[in-house]
């Protein structure tokens, strides 16, 4: 099968399509042909430093809608010829950008008949951070004040649709063409950070996503409320002061397959939906990460493969 590895930590230009076997799926996995896979800022991060997976060679990517085509022993939730899209394991399940993966079959849900294969596999990954981070991290709820940074990213865009379909009032910072977008999505007030602080201009927050690190954190605290949650998973960065009266929290996203039902049923029911910025084949997936380093996508990016 083809697939997207790495023989050296760097640059885009270190990924190349290779042959490997395809792989069986062992005792409770499932072998899912792979159409699409989604790709994120933790699949170029690995790709230059190693991060969790540590040295190269590997095959990166780890959100992916496609077919099942073999189960393994025990596996009674999907049977050969499902439509399922989900996440494998995170950090050290890497290998969606392959023509074949396999993977415990609890990772996987059915697909949505409403959503393509590009548009699904958009969404696990950054749905699911994005709902473990709001929901069963801060507990976000009904008529709660939410401030998400990057609103229009990856994370961001579906952070919005989340918290609204939760019905808080959203507030989400980005640049000012991509306002229409966000208040599409669902955000009651846009800030433009590149011409207001929104540190002066945004008060009473219960929870903050912080999507981008740096001094976003403790310049965020004063925009909220004492008790509040500041959620961050950039976690090279916190940098909140121990004081500040609110409570901090580092998120790493684990896939769950409770999360994955819940996003699916969104998806489903047309209260949730992945912008794309790109799509690509599976042997331009340098090109995919080039665009994604540029910090200037909408949406996501994702990799056909099928």
């Amino acid at each position: 099968m083809r697939a997207i590895s790495q023989d050296v930590l760097g640059g885009p230009d270190v990924l190349k399509v290779i042959e490997k076997d395809r792989p069986e799926p062992g005792p409770t996995e499932v072998l899912v042909r792979v159409h699409a896979a989604g790709v994120n800022p933790t699949d170029w991060k690995h790709r230059a430093s190693g991060l969790y997976l540590g040295q190269p060679p590997f095959v990166l990517g780890w959100e992916l809608s496609g077919v099942v085509e073999a189960t393994g022993v025990g596996v009674t939730l999907h049977k050969p010829g499902d439509e399922v899209f989900g996440m494998l394991t995170y950090p050290q399940g890497a290998g969606a950008y392959a023509e074949y993966v396999t993977a415990p079959s609890r990772r996987f849900v059915r697909k949505p008949a409403n959503l393509d294969h590009v548009q699904a596999a958009a969404l696990p990954l950054a749905a699911q951070t994005a709902w473990q981070a709001l929901v069963d991290t801060a507990g976000l709820g009904n008529g709660q004040r939410v401030l998400i940074h990057a609103a229009a990213g990856g994370v961001g865009h579906l952070a919005v649709q989340i918290a609204k379909a939760r019905g808080a009032y959203v507030i989400g910072t980005a640049s000012e063409p991509k306002h229409a977008l966000l208040r599409e999505l669902g955000a009651d007030e846009p800030i433009d950070y590149r011409s207001t602080d929104f540190a002066e201009a945004v008060r009473d927050v219960d929870v903050v996503l912080d999507t981008i690190g740096g001094d976003y954190g403790p310049r965020s605290v004063r925009t909220m409320r004492p008790g509040g949650v500041i959620v961050t998973i950039t976690p090279r960065d916190v940098r909140v002061p121990e004081d500040a009266g609110v409570r901090s929290e580092v998120l790493l996203v684990e896939p769950d397959h409770a999360t994955m039902k819940a996003i699916a049923a969104l998806a489903g029911a047309g209260r949730l939906r992945a912008e794309i910025d790109t799509v690509l084949p599976l042997e331009e997936a340098a090109r995919a990460h080039e665009r994604g380093e540029t910090g200037r996508t909408t949406g996501k990016i994702v990799l056909t493969v099928a």
